[in-house]
């Protein structure tokens, strides 16, 4: 039977020491080579890197906290600089000028000028990125839902070379649902056509979940993972399987287990997880469409925390 936790959060822990980690699991800083692989998450990866060794353009469209930017460190470590050279820009809710000017500081070009200047100058960028250094360019636009819709016909005319007659650039933004939406759109069928691959992140069912923490104690140097089936129950209740409330659970109950000098996680600890949560910030709302749970034996559950509704889907993207 489980020890009742005697949560102590203010006592210093160390948690390498107490559960035979040799990193701090949980953490944003984790080699693109350990990421779990899943079978929605390789899928994803590959059609990415497909459109971009094709020389075209693709979107990454994915519920906040479901691993987006980390698919898209691993697309960039999957390229080699020898033959590509990858440009990442994550400030998107700009003007078409403002836009231009941060796409060019990320590429090395002089960030002044009018509008048009500078994507004539974006263009010439690439093309000597393409011809001079033979070197195929990559811009990598993160948090695109924030884009405005005339920003993103910007983005069609910078794909666009010599009468539209070249394959220069590889464009792939990547953001939430509203993206899908904005891509949805009657005035930006254009931009939507040139897009040849649409890739989806979702949220991870209850295996997958367990998978993931085990994966994520391994990686950070534990014979065996301290977390039970009814703590990853707790730990799934409450973060419905988003990667980025897992880690965040499911670190700040290591701590508290720590800081109680237990060896295993309880869901007591879990508890006490949620609670620093939200007295750190309001409620995390759930994005997206949850995986269906999947379990072999029956175990018990938590009352499910209140989640706010979920969207309802925006209208097909158009092939």
């Amino acid at each position: 039977m489980t020890k009742t936790a005697t949560l102590t959060p203010d006592k210093p822990t160390d948690l390498r020491a107490g559960f035979g980690f040799h990193a701090t699991p949980f953490t944003r800083e984790i080699r693109t080579e350990d990421h779990l692989h899943l079978p929605f998450l390789d899928e994803a990866f590959t059609g990415l890197l497909a459109a971009v060794e094709a020389r075209m353009s693709a979107a990454l469209i994915a519920p906040a906290g479901t691993g987006k930017t980390a698919l898209l460190r691993r697309l960039c470590a999957a390229l080699p600089e020898a033959r590509y050279h990858v440009h990442y820009v994550k400030v998107t809710g700009l003007s078409k000028r403002d836009m231009c000017r941060e796409i060019a500081a990320a590429c090395g070009a002089p960030p002044a000028g009018s509008y048009p200047m500078l994507v004539r100058r974006l263009q010439e960028r690439f093309e000597a990125t393409a011809h001079h250094e033979g070197r195929r360019p990559v811009l990598l636009l993160d948090e695109s839902h924030e884009l405005r819709p005339d920003v993103l016909g910007m983005l069609r005319i910078l794909t666009n070379f010599d009468m539209d007659s070249r394959l220069v650039l590889s464009l792939v933004i990547a953001g939430q649902s509203p993206l899908k939406m904005l891509l949805a759109r009657d005035e930006q069928e254009a931009m939507a056509r040139r897009i040849v691959h649409y890739a989806q992140l979702r949220l991870l069912s209850r295996d997958e979940l367990a998978h993931y923490v085990a994966h994520r104690c391994a990686v950070a140097g534990a014979a065996r993972g301290p977390f039970d089936e009814r703590t990853l129950d707790a730990i799934f209740e409450i973060g419905r399987g988003n990667l980025r409330a897992t880690d965040d659970l499911a670190l700040k109950a290591l701590g508290h287990a720590a800081a109680a000098g237990h060896a295993t996680v309880s869901v007591q600890h879990v508890l006490a997880a949620r609670k620093d949560r939200r007295s750190c910030a309001s409620p995390m709302r759930v994005a997206g469409p949850v995986a269906s749970p999947k379990s072999s034996s029956s175990r018990g559950r938590l009352s499910p925390p209140r989640v706010a509704a979920r969207a309802r889907p925006g209208p097909a993207i158009r092939a």
